[in-house]
């Protein structure tokens, strides 16, 4: 399974999860590898590329650091370093997409994609990679794509870019209102405050996301900032073990509706109640389910 990733991840001199914890997941998995998981390092998103979803103006303020503003609008510090690091990432998760259409399962372990808007970055998302990587594989020439978000936020940025296209759908379980938005056509959010609501409500939407023909692509972004130790996004009663649940059924479900299925990483912050190695161990869950999926996958 091919799993991208560079240095050129955590470039940004912001110090902060989302642009830090990629390494921390490579140096893990460098430590102690999973099983079939091969390191890529990923082309970066070009300019053209970046304008299928984001205006030139908010390109260019990205790249220059002027407006400051707006270039610092998904909360990071600007420096010149940023540019680099976000087309990096960007262009990674992209490169999952294009390699799960080929191998059948790919990830990358980038993180800040689905609160970005067309003309300004948000809530830590700078360019909206799942977006870009949706109307990338249906300019390739896929049918469908599905993309399964399970932030803890909802991902109100990628359903503004792509939730009015009808050959994608959007399913969004979250914990917290940031980012709500109202769900158009077939796209479903289900917004759980009750713990013991997660489980049964992400079997639910899997089952309303059921389709006569398997997906062409599912991008799954696999936030696990759910976790009750999470100090941004995280619900009591949320616990490791549900959260392993979650990825073995998403998972087990994507290898019988979908024919290819990319991931990235999404949510999830250091905080008294979570350690960076407890951090990594659960995204390493994602990886380590995906790996598996990926050896019997049937497209």
């Amino acid at each position: 399974m091919r799993l991208y990733y560079g240095d050129s991840y955590t470039l940004a001199g912001h110090t902060f999860d989302t642009t830090r914890k990629a390494r921390w997941v490579a140096e893990s998995l460098r430590a102690r590898p999973v099983a079939g998981v091969a390191f890529v390092e990923p082309e970066q998103v070009t300019e053209e590329e970046l304008r299928a979803a984001h205006d030139e103006a908010y390109i260019q303020a990205v790249k220059s650091g002027e407006p400051r503003e707006l270039a610092e609008s998904q909360g990071f510090a600007w420096d010149p370093q940023l540019w680099p690091m976000v087309c990096a990432s960007t262009g990674g998760a992209i490169a999952a997409a294009r390699a799960a259409l080929s191998d059948g399962v790919a990830g990358s372990l980038s993180s800040g994609l689905h609160h970005a808007r067309r003309a300004r970055g948000n809530g830590f998302c700078t360019f909206n990679g799942l977006a870009l990587a949706a109307l990338d594989a249906l300019e390739r020439g896929a049918g469908s794509v599905l993309i399964l978000d399970f932030d803890a936020h909802c991902g109100g940025g990628t359903h503004s870019l792509v939730g009015d296209n009808p050959r994608v759908r959007i399913a969004d379980v979250a914990v917290s209102p940031f980012d709500y938005y109202e769900p158009a056509g077939r796209n479903r959010l289900e917004l759980v405050r009750d713990a013991a609501r997660f489980m049964p409500t992400v079997e639910r939407l899997l089952g309303e996301m059921d389709s006569a023909e398997k997906y062409d692509l599912c991008l799954y972004n696999a936030g696990m900032d759910p976790y009750e130790g999470c100090a941004i996004g995280g619900l009591a009663g949320i616990t490791r073990a549900m959260l392993e649940a979650r990825e073995r059924l998403v998972f087990d479900w994507l290898g019988a509706h979908a024919r290819a299925a990319a991931f990235v990483l999404a949510g999830g912050y250091v905080s008294q109640a979570l350690s960076q190695d407890e951090l990594v161990a659960l995204h390493r869950m994602t990886i380590e389910r995906a790996s598996e999926a990926s050896r019997g996958w049937a497209r």
